[in-house]
C-alpha cells in the first residue's frame, strides 16, 4: 500500500479514507537539447511549502475486511516521525563537475535492470502455465522498457528441495512431494534468529514446461534469469535443471544459484552442527565437478552464482580458505542475502525472537541515507575482491525486513524512499545489482502482491515497484551509468549519475515529512563553471508533471494524465533550482540524451481479456506468488507455503470489490492501473 506521507499518518476528509502517492516530473529546457527532472512525492506537493494539502480524488471502499487481515493490504498508517533536530538546510547548492574525468570516488558502470525480483520457485507457477499472468508480464514489461532488460531469480529456499522429472499427473508444472518433506527448525523467510517453532521445506517436483514457461516470457519481455541448482543432497547430485536450462533457455539464464544461505544448513537442521566454511568449501568444489563432467551441461558450468551467505558466516571466513581462487573458473557472480531488519518476534512470539518491534519506533530508522550505508558496510571489502576477480557482486534476496515485514513501515511511501536510497547506495558501493524479494499475501514489502478483485486476477503494486522504476531510469538502458554519492546530510541524500563519462542525472532524496510547512527543501544544482574549469551546462527551465491512479485496479500497465508546471532556471547564474516535496525523491536528466536513454519509448503491455469469466475458466490464485519462500508442508496447496500463514482461496480480497483507493506516483507521467 501506498501513502501520503512518510509515515502514513494522515487522514483524508470525512468522505473517506485515502492512500496516497505522489508524481511530479519535472523536464528541463535547455536550447533544443531537453533536460528533465522527475519528482516523486505525495499528495499535496502542488504546494510544497505551505500548511494545505492538494485537492484530491476521494473515494470509499467496498468491503475491506481483508486489507486488515492480510498483511499485504493491511490498513495499519503509522505517524510520520518528527523533523530532525537540528533541521537540515533547507536550501543548499550541489555542485557538480561535467566530466567523470573531474570526479573522485565513482562507482563502476552500471546496469539498468540494477534492481530485479526474487520469486520462490515453489510458486512460480503464478507466473502461469496455461496463461502468462498478465500483470506479473506487464510489471516486468515496465521495468525491462527503461532498463534495457529486467532480471528475474526463480529459487530460494525450495530449489534445495525440487527434482526435474519427465511429467506429472494432470500436466502439473510443479508438485509438492507429500512423501518427501524435509524437517526445518527454520519458521518463515529469512528470519535472523533461529526459532525453535517447527517448518517444513517440502521437496518440488516440476517438469520442463517451467523451462518453456520462462523461455516464453523472455520472448515477450527482455527478462533474464537466476535458477538454483539443489544442494540439500551433494552425495546425489540432482543437476538436470542445468542441463535442461542450457537446452532450452540458453543466454536467457544469468547464472545458477548453488547453495542458498549454506550459513544457516547447520541452524536448520540439514546439515550436522559443527558444518562450518570448510565443510561449505568442500561441498561446493563437489556440485562444481560434477557440473564439469556432466556432458549435458554446455553453460551453468561457468555461471555459477554464490556463495549466498545470510549472515551468520563472515565472508573472510570463505575468502581465507582459497575459495575464490579454487573456483574463480565456475563462479559469475558473487552473492549475498540480507534484509534491513526482521519482524520475526512478532511473526512467532514464541520463536525465541525475543522483544517485539514496534513499528513506530523502526520507522524512522529507515528515513536516513545511514541505513543503506550500514547495510552495505559488511560486504564493502568483498566487493573490492569481485572486482580484482572480475565477477559481478549482487545482493540476491533483500528487501526491508523479513519475517513478512513491518505493517504500516515496508508498505508505506517511507518504503520506496528507502529502497530508492538504498538501491542507489549499492550502486555506489559497486555492488552490480539486487533483487527484491516478493513475499505472500500476509507479507507488507511486495512489490507486487497478487489479488483478486475482478473477473480477472490482478496484482496490486507496492511502493518498492516504483522504487525500481526509480533506479531503472536513473541508471538508464547504455549500462554505462556510473554513481557517486554527494550527500551532505543523512535526511537529504544526492546522488550525480555520469553516463559515458559525463553527467547524465542528479538524484535527490527526501526523509522529511512536511509538518507546519517546514520540511520540504530546495537544492540548486550548478553544472560545470565555477572551480571545474568546465562551461556551464545548466538546463535553461524545468517543467513539473502529476498524476492520479488507482490503487487496487491493477494489470501492472501504467495509465495516467500529466500536468505540466514549468519553473525557469537561471543560466546567467548557472544555476537550477529543484524543489523537492517533503518526502519526495527527484531524478533530474541533464540532457536529451540522459533523458531519452532512460525513457520508456511505447512500453509493450499485454491485455488481460484472454481470461474473462471467473467460473468459467481455470485459474491460478494470486497468492501462489504471494507468502513464498519454501516453508510450507506438503499438506498445503501450492497457493501457500508459509506454515500457519493464511493464504489460502478464502482469505483473498473480494472478486468483484467494487473500489477505487487513489494513489498518486512518479516519473512517466503515469501510475500502474
Amino acid at each position: 500500500m501506498l501513502r501520503e506521507d512518510a509515515g502514513s499518518s494522515s487522514r483524508a476528509p470525512a468522505q473517506g479514507r485515502v492512500k496516497q502517492f505522489s508524481l511530479l516530473i519535472l523536464l528541463a529546457l535547455h536550447g533544443s537539447a531537453h533536460a528533465a527532472v522527475t519528482v516523486y512525492g505525495i499528495g499535496g506537493v502542488q504546494n510544497p511549502t505551505g500548511s494545505q494539502s492538494g485537492s484530491l480524488p476521494v473515494s470509499t471502499l467496498g468491503s475491506t475486511e481483508w486489507t486488515s487481515a492480510l498483511g499485504a493490504w493491511n490498513d495499519i498508517q503509522l505517524q510520520a516521525p518528527p523533523l530532525p533536530v537540528p533541521l537540515p538546510p533547507t536550501a543548499f547548492t550541489v555542485a557538480l563537475a561535467n566530466q567523470a574525468e573531474h570526479v573522485t570516488n565513482l562507482s563502476i558502470p552500471q546496469r539498468g535492470d540494477f534492481y530485479g525480483f526474487s520469486i520462490e520457485m515453489s510458486v512460480v507457477e503464478q507466473v502461469s502455465n496455461s496463461f502468462i499472468q498478465v500483470p506479473f508480464l506487464n510489471l516486468l514489461a515496465t521495468v525491462a522498457d527503461r532498463a534495457g532488460s529486467v532480471r528475474v531469480r526463480v529459487g530460494g529456499n525450495s530449489q534445495e528441495t525440487a527434482t526435474l522429472v519427465g511429467s506429472l499427473p494432470n500436466n502439473s508444472m510443479i508438485e509438492k512431494a507429500a512423501s518427501a518433506v524435509v524437517s526445518n527448525s527454520r519458521t518463515y523467510p529469512k528470519c535472523e534468529l533461529l526459532s525453535t517453532a517447527q517448518a517444513q521445506i517440502p521437496a518440488l517436483i516440476f517438469t520442463d514446461e517451467l523451462l518453456y514457461l520462462l523461455n516464453n516470457v523472455s520472448h515477450l519481455v527482455s527478462a533474464k534469469w537466476y535458477l538454483g541448482i539443489p544442494m540439500n543432497d551433494t552425495s546425489h547430485l540432482r543437476l538436470q535443471i542445468a542441463e535442461q536450462a542450457d537446452a532450452i533457455l540458453g543466454d536467457n539464464v544469468l547464472g545458477y544459484q548453488v547453495g542458498n544461505e549454506p550459513d544457516l544448513y547447520a541452524t536448520h537442521g540439514s546439515r550436522p552442527p559443527t558444518y562450518g566454511v570448510q565443510d561449505y568449501f568442500n561441498e561446493f568444489g563437489t556440485v562444481v565437478d560434477g557440473l564439469k563432467s556432466d556432458q549435458k551441461i554446455t553453460e551453468a558450468s561457468t555461471k555459477l552464482v554464490a556463495p549466498s551467505f545470510q549472515g551468520k558466516w563472515k565472508a573472510e571466513d570463505l575468502w581465507a580458505t582459497g575459495y575464490l581462487n579454487a573456483y574463480a573458473p565456475a563462479i559469475k557472480t558473487i552473492s549475498f542475502e540480507h534484509y534491513a531488519d526482521n519482524n520475526c518476534a512478532a511473526e512467532f512470539p514464541d520463536g525465541g525472537f525475543g522483544a517485539i518491534k514496534n513499528p513506530q519506533d523502526v520507522f524512522p530508522e529507515y528515513l536516513t541515507h545511514a541505513n543503506g550505508q550500514k547495510m552495505v558496510a559488511p560486504y564493502l571489502n568483498s566487493a573490492a575482491l569481485a572486482q580484482q576477480f572480475n565477477k559481478e557482486f549482487m545482493m540476491f534476496e533483500t528487501n526491508s525486513a523479513s519475517c513478512g515485514g513491518f505493517p504500516g513501515v515496508s508498505d508505506s511511501f517511507g518504503s520506496a524512499l528507502w529502497a530508492v536510497d538504498y538501491g542507489l547506495q549499492l550502486a555506489y558501493s559497486n555492488f552490480t545489482g539486487a533483487m527484491l524479494h516478493i513475499g505472500g499475501s500476509n507479507v507488507t514489502y511486495n512489490v507486487s502482491p497478487p489479488t483478486n478483485i475482478s473477473l480477472f486476477q490482478k496484482f496490486t503494486v507496492g511502493p518498492t515497484m516504483y522504487s525500481t522504476l526509480f533506479m531503472a531510469e536513473a541508471l538508464g538502458k547504455t549500462n554505462t551509468s556510473r554513481v557517486v554519492d554527494l550527500t551532505t546530510n543523512e535526511f537529504t541524500p544526492v546522488y550525480g549519475i555520469y553516463e559515458h563519462d559525463t553527467l547524465a542525472r542528479v538524484a535527490l532524496v527526501n526523509f522529511m515529512t512536511e509538518q507546519n510547512g517546514v520540511g520540504s527543501y530546495q537544492a540548486t544544482i550548478s553544472i560545470g563553471g565555477g572551480l571545474t574549469g568546465e562551461p556551464n551546462a545548466t538546463p535553461a527551465s524545468v517543467k513539473v508533471k502529476f498524476t492520479f491512479g488507482p490503487r487496487f485496479q491493477v494489470d501492472g500497465r501504467l495509465i495516467g494524465q500529466e500536468i505540466i508546471k514549468e519553473i525557469p532556471c537561471d543560466q546567467t547564474a548557472n544555476t537550477c533550482t529543484i524543489p523537492v516535496p517533503a518526502p519526495g525523491a527527484a531524478l533530474v536528466f541533464l540532457s536529451s540524451d540522459a533523458q531519452n536513454n532512460a525513457d520508456s519509448v511505447v512500453t509493450q503491455t499485454y491485455s488481460t481479456t484472454s481470461v474473462t469469466n471467473r467460473l468459467a475458466t481455470a485459474t491460478l490464485f494470486p497468492s501462489a506468488i504471494a507468502q513464498s519462500n519454501g516453508h510450507r508442508g506438503a499438506d498445503f496447496p501450492l497457493s501457500g507455503t508459509s506454515q500457519g500463514g493464511e493464504t489460502t482461496a478464502k482469505n483473498l480480497p473480494p472478486a468483484s470489490l467494487q473500489q477505487t483507493v487513489f494513489i498518486i506516483w512518479a516519473r512517466a507521467m503515469m501510475v500502474f492501473g
